[in-house]
């Protein structure tokens, strides 16, 4: 049996609409003003103009079928759900894994994504 308070505090951990990206026209912005950070395995793209620190995600096809593409996603999510108070503020996060995340492990797509999100942060 699950207590009604335990709900409320995994639905407090949830990402809000207001926490992810998308709109269209949010992710042209980034992909005009941002600044892309790569590595082999993934790209981010890191914008300093929102009202609040946003993630989103674009997952190709040919990253791999729908089991896999929704397992990276879901990896992203959690790292940046875990992470949002130490990233920079009012920065929208646009991830684009590549064809090689797929054989990442969680803790070493996290480690990619901090030292991306690390290396933006500097510049």
């Amino acid at each position: 049996m699950v207590i009604p308070s335990e709900r409320v505090e995994r639905g407090s951990q949830r990402l809000r609409a207001a926490d992810r990206i998308r709109d269209a026209r949010d992710y042209a912005r980034s992909r005009a003003n941002g600044r892309r950070l790569s590595s082999s395995t993934l790209t981010v793209e890191l914008t300093r103009d929102g009202t609040r620190s946003r993630l989103g995600l674009v997952v190709s096809r040919k990253v791999g079928g729908a089991v896999t593409r929704n397992r990276i996603k879901r990896r992203v999510r959690e790292w940046f759900r875990r992470n949002r108070a130490a990233l920079l503020e009012h920065a929208d996060l646009v991830v684009i894994p590549r064809k090689q995340s797929a054989t990442l492990g969680t803790r070493e797509l996290w480690r990619e994504l901090d030292a991306l999100v690390a290396r933006g942060a500097r510049r």
